[in-house]
């Protein structure tokens, strides 16, 4: 797996780079040499947050923790990593088995609060390829990320579809209409 790893408003010691380079090294028997993993390190008021991201075949896994000891954040993020590749470990191994072209763009923070001026004006675009896959497997993806809401291509109907989060816990499903 190739590691990188960015720290944003701090300088990173060797010795942490190693410790994440080594606590890393536990995901390698479950991905392959060709999978990508970026961890990033900031530093804000005294709080240290490490998210990291995997990206294998088309998967994303991502995991971010908060803590006042940079080491504790990323024991955390490691451990809620385990978690979320352990909970989705059978509908990951047909995932991960099948060969699946391209990759998402990772989640990354987004900026300060708009002020009310800006307030319905887009903070950031996104851009991503959309993978065609089963709505099964976008709710699956969906819950990696541990997002609320996932756009990708059907791949029965071939048109862009979005899975959400509904209130009550189960999942709801956006599909065109025809007209």
């Amino acid at each position: 797996m190739k590691v990188t790893i960015i720290g944003r408003k701090v300088n990173l010691r060797d010795n942490f780079k190693e410790l994440v380079k080594k606590k890393l090294s536990r995901f390698d028997r479950i991905f392959d040499e060709d999978a990508e993993a970026k961890v990033v390190v900031t530093l804000e008021r005294n709080r240290q947050t490490v998210e990291i991201t995997i990206r294998s075949r088309g998967m994303l896994y991502r995991a971010e923790s908060t803590s006042d000891a940079m080491n504790t954040a990323l024991d955390d993020a490691i451990r809620a990593l385990g978690n979320q590749i352990r909970r989705n470990k059978k509908r990951l191994s047909k995932r991960l088995r099948g060969d699946v072209a391209g990759a998402l763009e990772p989640a990354e923070r987004e900026g300060e609060e708009p002020d009310e001026q800006t307030r319905y004006a887009p903070v950031r675009t996104k851009r991503f390829v959309i993978q065609p896959m089963s709505p099964e497997e976008a709710i699956l993806q969906m819950d990696l990320l541990d997002h609320q809401f996932f756009l990708f291509r059907n791949v029965e109907t071939g048109e862009i579809n979005v899975v959400y989060r509904r209130k009550d816990g189960g999942f709801g499903l956006l599909e065109p209409d025809g007209e």
